[in-house]
């Protein structure tokens, strides 16, 4: 999700001033934004060698570490804000990961490929996995390992005992609220552990 107003629109959820945790950080565009714009501080998480690379050219402090692996070094409620933003579809311990998300965030930022959206469905039903800007690869070369759609992540986060606090989803630059599930290629969702 590396299209500026999309990251504009999930940095304006994200509250000045805040400790960020970036999980899947990539170039370390959208903490190096909420850094300059919004006052946060934090850290990036990235595994790949040139992605760390160009965060530290940016300015953005990361640490290189593979997430199957694990939040262990950090401590409880280390963060205000923890993005997974085009992350958990990477993930095989996606369970696991939303889990550590609220465990060192207060609040979770999770956005991902709505694969429910109505020109992926058109694609099945012409017997095709899609293959559409917000997913751009055939299904044999493809980096997401997970498929998941805006009510399967709703499932997900009940099941977790993960409070919904916003949900939405992106469609061109766009917020859609009105059915999502349908009309949007990106779900996006703010969740926190449930009391």
């Amino acid at each position: 999700m590396s299209d500026e107003t999309t990251q504009r629109r999930i940095a304006q959820m994200v509250p000045r001033g805040s400790r960020v945790l970036d999980l899947g950080c990539g170039d370390g565009a959208l903490l190096d934004l909420l850094q300059r714009e919004r006052g946060c501080t934090g850290y990036g998480v990235e595994i790949a060698d040139g992605n760390v690379l160009k965060c530290v050219r940016r300015g953005v402090d990361v640490i290189q570490l593979n997430l199957e692996e694990g939040l262990a070094l950090f401590q409880d409620a280390s963060f205000d804000i923890v993005l997974q933003i085009d992350t958990l579809q990477h993930l095989r311990n996606a369970e696991v990961m939303l889990r550590e998300t609220v465990r060192v965030g207060r609040v979770g930022i999770i956005a991902f490929p709505n694969f429910a959206h109505w020109p992926n469905r058109l694609s099945i039903a012409r017997g095709r996995m899609p293959v559409t800007r917000r997913l751009p690869y055939e299904w044999y070369d493809t980096p997401n390992i997970r498929v998941g759609t805006f009510k399967d992540f709703e499932a997900l986060a009940h099941k977790n005992k993960l409070r919904v606090l916003e949900a939405f989803g992106l469609q061109n630059e766009r917020e859609v609220r009105w059915l999502p599930n349908a009309r949007a290629g990106t779900a996006v969702f703010r969740i926190e552990r449930s009391a």
